[in-house]
């Protein structure tokens, strides 16, 4: 197996082709094997290189209305009556703790997205 560290950006892409050509690879092969270990070498390289910052909760919960279709009125529950819905929305008012729990069973937006306020 010809295995190499990730050093520079052109590894990083040389080592992504190769990943795109070994994706059939079956468990347990050679193949799947190299396949195992050149994700844990592109894994370790992104943690390191692309940081995944969790994104905003007013902005988090946007995009999830936007997707799915939602009013203020799909809100309330979870928020309070429109006018506090779109006083959060224009932050004008602080997610609370009961909030963010009801948010995130209701539309199951990730708890930490939503504590970065």
């Amino acid at each position: 197996m010809d295995i190499k560290p990730i050093r520079t950006e052109q590894d990083y892409e040389e080592t992504l082709r190769i990943i795109s050509t070994l994706m059939n690879a079956g468990f347990g092969t050679p193949e799947g094997d190299r396949l195992d270990v050149l994700t844990t070498l592109v894994e370790a390289w992104e943690r390191g290189h692309y940081s995944m910052e969790a994104p905003d909760p007013i902005e988090a919960i946007k995009f999830v209305m936007e997707q799915r279709g939602l009013e203020v009125k799909d809100l309330v529950p979870m928020i309070g009556q429109a006018n506090r819905v779109y006083e959060v929305l224009n932050r004008k008012r602080p997610l609370t703790l009961n909030m963010i729990k009801r948010l995130h069973k209701g539309l199951g937006i990730p708890a930490e997205s939503l504590l970065a306020a």
